[in-house]
């Protein structure tokens, strides 16, 4: 089976092909081509090739295999044709010379009788080029499933980024697949939904299909487990029979089987779809189509996903507290007082950088926060900042650089802020995907804080004045003085920080090359 983050090879109408005038195939029997669809070309001569089908063919034969003793009145046509249906092909193409001059007209009769459209192969036309017609009709096909598919998901993240995410999303997903799509919460109500609206019939299959999905919560022990339906959760599989509806009561644990991610179903010809947002929230997304095109899984797929990032925590007792404690801090609120409300103590500042450059979005900052567990996110230009407990220390991110500062109580966020950007200008200097802040006990420790930051200060006075000569000075240090990774590290150019130091040097009336003065300097900087 296709991949089916990948939009399967859209079938070609049998209308295309006999639209095609280099062609010239004429349809002399069977139902009209309307709604007929092919899904690829087979030759074959045999007299019985059921075999040899797949499914969906345009089988095409010369009727090489036809017997002379085979008239109008025979049962040989019959048989012939109602193997092919049997198969599944979808029509068959009979060439014209060398063979027979003109269509049997048992095959014609038989054709009827059976419903597969028969289609005459003039004698100009070859069979190699009927397929290349059908290849060609696919390539076309696909590439417009694809260009819809892309713009699809470029217009979906854009409505991820508005104010209004979750409507916006929802909205742009219906409009694309021309049909209704709807959130449901944990308990199944409906949040919102957008597009038009379907028939209560419809509605209610799709309720009962997001039951299939919905990832299901463990009862209380002694809780018995209420009695299931043929269709219900014990039989739940990539995707739901289609045409059975979903049983609304399911056994509360069942090892080795978890929910599928999404479930199809199809009521009065409406095809119906469900897809689980993120394991353990417990919203679903409903889609319901017109008809089901080939990119329209990809297309309610990458919804999903951006559903789940916007609504992972948001009705959850995680996000009430975020929001409580947020709400406080901008009403005055220490951060110390508002920690509790969080969860966990103490905390790490993480900052990140994509590799390639440029600005995150708000879709990416989403993306790296989940990635790190935490929705404490700050895209702050085109470096993201995030805000993590303690205990789920970061491990490098493929397309990022991260700078992670030591673990630090509430009180010192601040200064954990200051320790991850210079992590991260390190990383980026040294080309490290994640560098830690180093916190270790060392000899200037055994000097009293007090004394220490008095003397820094003094020492650093000269240069005080001045916050890009002093960043530059300690990036410089703790680099060894290396000009292209202090460059690299502040987005400067290698002239600008050699005239930097250069400044420092005369300033601090110093020899900058010495060093005893470089270990003085850089034990004043970390006190300053």
């Amino acid at each position: 089976m296709p991949d089916p983050a990948v939009p399967p090879t859209p079938p070609v109408a049998l209308t295309a092909l006999l639209a095609r005038e280099d062609l010239a195939l004429r349809r002399i029997a069977g139902p009209p081509a309307e709604g007929v669809v092919v899904h690829w070309v087979h030759t074959s001569e045999m007299a019985d090739p059921y075999p040899y089908l797949l499914g969906g063919e345009l089988l095409l034969t010369a009727g090489v295999h036809i017997p002379d003793a085979a008239g109008p009145g025979t049962a040989y046509f019959d048989g012939y044709v109602s193997r092919i249906v049997a198969a599944g092909g979808a029509a068959l193409g009979f060439g014209v010379a060398p063979v027979h001059d003109t269509v049997p007209q048992g095959l014609a009769a038989a054709c009827e009788t059976h419903g597969l459209p028969l289609l005459e192969v003039p004698p100009r036309t070859t069979f190699s080029g009927v397929a290349r017609a059908v290849w060609q009709l696919m390539a076309q096909a696909r590439l417009a499933e694809l260009r819809r598919v892309t713009e699809a998901q470029q217009s979906l993240a854009a409505a991820a980024s508005r104010p209004d995410p979750v409507p916006s999303v929802l909205r742009q997903l219906a409009r694309r697949l021309g049909g209704w799509a709807v959130l449901y919460g944990p308990e199944g109500v409906e949040i919102a939904s957008a597009g038009r609206e379907p028939g209560e019939e419809a509605r209610a299959a799709l309720t009962r299909l997001t039951e299939v999905v919905r990832p299901v919560r463990p009862m209380p022990p002694g809780t018995a487990a209420p009695q299931t339906g043929p269709a219900s959760r014990t039989g739940a599989t990539r995707q739901a029979e289609p045409g059975t509806p979903a049983q609304s009561e399911r056994p509360p644990t069942e090892p080795g089987r978890p929910a599928p991610s999404s479930a199809t179903d199809s009521v009065a010809g409406l095809p119906l779809a469900a897809y689980s947002l993120g394991a353990g929230h417990g919203f679903v997304l409903g889609v319901a189509t017109a008809q089901r095109g080939p990119g329209d899984h990809t297309v309610a797929s990458v919804a999903a996903v951006l559903l789940s990032l916007l609504t992972g925590e948001q009705q959850s007792s995680t996000g009430a507290a975020r929001s409580a404690a947020l709400a406080r801090l901008l009403l005055g609120a220490p951060p110390e007082e508002v920690a509790g409300l969080l969860g966990e103590d103490p905390w790490i500042v993480v900052h990140a950088r994509p590799d390639g450059g440029g600005t995150p979005g708000p879709v990416a900052a989403s993306a790296l926060g989940a990635a790190l567990g935490s929705a404490l996110v700050d895209p702050a230009g085109d470096v993201v900042r995030v805000l993590v407990p303690a205990g789920r220390a970061p491990a490098p991110l493929p397309g990022w650089t991260l700078g992670v500062s030591t673990a630090v109580a509430p009180s010192d966020w601040p200064l954990a802020d200051t320790q991850a950007a210079r992590a991260l200008a390190r990383a980026r200097a040294t080309r490290a995907p994640l560098v830690r802040h180093g916190a270790r006990p060392a000899l200037a420790d055994l000097v009293p804080s007090e004394e220490a930051a008095a003397h820094a200060r003094t020492l650093l006075s000269p240069v005080a004045a001045h916050p890009a000569l002093t960043e530059t000075l300690r990036t410089w240090l703790s680099l060894h003085g290396s000009w292209d990774r202090t460059a690299v590290a502040l987005s400067v150019h290698r002239n600008t920080v050699r005239q930097r130091i250069a400044r420092c040097a005369t300033l601090l009336e110093t020899d900058l090359d010495d060093p005893d003065v470089r270990m003085e300097l850089w034990f004043a900087l970390r006190r300053s």
